[in-house]
């Protein structure tokens, strides 16, 4: 599935909530939803700049496409890292660096969150942007 496909999909479910508090606490579920990711990869190598919170991102490349994992010291984070591991794991490298920064707009999450967080998300996707030309 394309990064658009996920990025429609995931918008589909945002869509379903009829007001922000709503669309706030299904974010918060997906983040608990988010595997945990082992303290040996929480080191500063890892860390997402330009968030509030502290989020660590890290990459694995497996038969020609980049997989993700990450996770957040705070819960609304969480489900944001979540939506965005969702969105971009299991996407070729070639897709990643392709990929559009205006999910936060595409997702329509700047009626949600904070421009705070939404600057988190830029950060996330600016590392795994970094990744693919890495990789």
């Amino acid at each position: 599935m394309s990064i658009e496909n996920r990025v429609k999909d995931i918008k589909e479910d945002l869509d379903f909530f009829e007001d922000e508090l709503q669309k706030y606490e299904y974010i918060i579920d997906l983040g608990k939803k988010l595997d945990s990711l082992d303290d040996e990869y929480k080191v500063p190598a890892h860390i997402v700049h330009g968030c509030t919170s502290q989020v660590w991102l890290i990459c694995e490349e497996k038969d020609g496409k980049l997989y993700f994992k990450g996770t957040s010291d705070a819960i609304i984070v969480k489900g944001l890292v979540y939506m965005i591991l969702k969105i971009f794991s299991d996407s070729t490298i070639e897709e990643l660096k392709d990929a559009d920064m205006d999910i936060v707009y595409q997702l329509e999450l700047n009626e949600v969150i904070t421009p705070n967080r939404q600057s988190g998300i830029i950060g996330m996707i600016k590392k795994i942007k970094e990744y693919a030309l890495k990789a």
